[in-house]
């Protein structure tokens, strides 16, 4: 017969389990990447663009100017960060014309932003460094994106897939938050997402996931009490770790 102690270690074991798994749904119909992106595509219609793709359709477009307005909106809303952007790059919207600029005089320009004093001195880096270097042109090379101070996989892959054309996917919070709560992906920071998502997701929704699911995270399947009850793909979503929902 088992003992007390030995039933106890098994309910411990079961609970901790239970905790450090978040709980998921069987969802009525089965997940085809397909539709629920073609659903979700109609149901943000009317929703604000991402800060990114907004930025590209205002023309400005280039990569440089792309990479510009990512590197303000880290850590910051879109709401604040997409007029910023517009401010700063219809006064210098050229790695040679930002150069130009002191880090002081960027940094009176982008003031609206979170850590804007040392994102004033990560552009005006970046500027001299693409006119200096890359003779006012960056390459499409997501290294090299890299390689600049402040500039992650999230915005290279991003400025890449907006101005370079290149499938290149970007994750962002909710990007990772929705994914993972369709089940469709299991992982626990951005970056695994992204290589989840590499492994599975359609090249031809790379670029376009993160267009996508961030008004999508924004609006409907938001971070706390998700608007699970008026989602367009609810019926094909394992509601991962969603304990209170709209």
């Amino acid at each position: 017969m088992p003992t007390t102690t030995g039933r106890r270690a098994r309910l411990h074991t079961h609970s901790a389990r239970s905790a450090s798994a978040p709980q998921a749904h069987p969802p009525e119909h089965p997940f085809d990447i397909d539709t629920v992106l073609a659903r979700i595509r109609e149901r943000i219609r009317d929703f604000a663009d991402a800060a990114m793709f907004a930025l590209a359709e205002r023309g400005h477009a280039t990569l440089f100017e792309q990479l510009v307005g990512c590197i303000l909106s880290i850590r910051t809303m879109d709401e604040v960060s997409l007029p910023t952007s517009l401010a700063l790059l219809s006064r210098a919207s050229t790695p040679e014309a930002l150069a130009r600029l002191s880090a002081t005089d960027i940094d009176a320009l982008i003031q609206p932003v979170t850590f804007h004093e040392a994102k004033a001195r990560q552009l005006h880096a970046l500027a001299v460094r693409t006119r200096d270097e890359f003779g006012g042109v960056l390459p499409c090379d997501a290294d090299v994106l890299q390689s600049f101070h402040g500039v992650g996989p999230k915005c290279a892959h991003l400025a890449l897939g907006i101005a370079c054309g290149q499938e290149a996917i970007s994750v962002d919070i909710h990007v990772h938050r929705v994914t993972n709560r369709w089940g469709y992906v299991a992982t626990r920071t951005p970056e695994a997402t992204r290589r989840a998502l590499e492994a599975r997701l359609p090249r031809a929704y790379w670029v376009e996931l993160n267009r996508l699911l961030v008004p999508f995270g924004k609006q409907v399947c938001t971070g706390s009490r998700p608007h699970c009850s008026t989602c367009p793909v609810r019926e094909s979503c394992q509601q991962v770790g969603v304990t209170s929902a709209r």
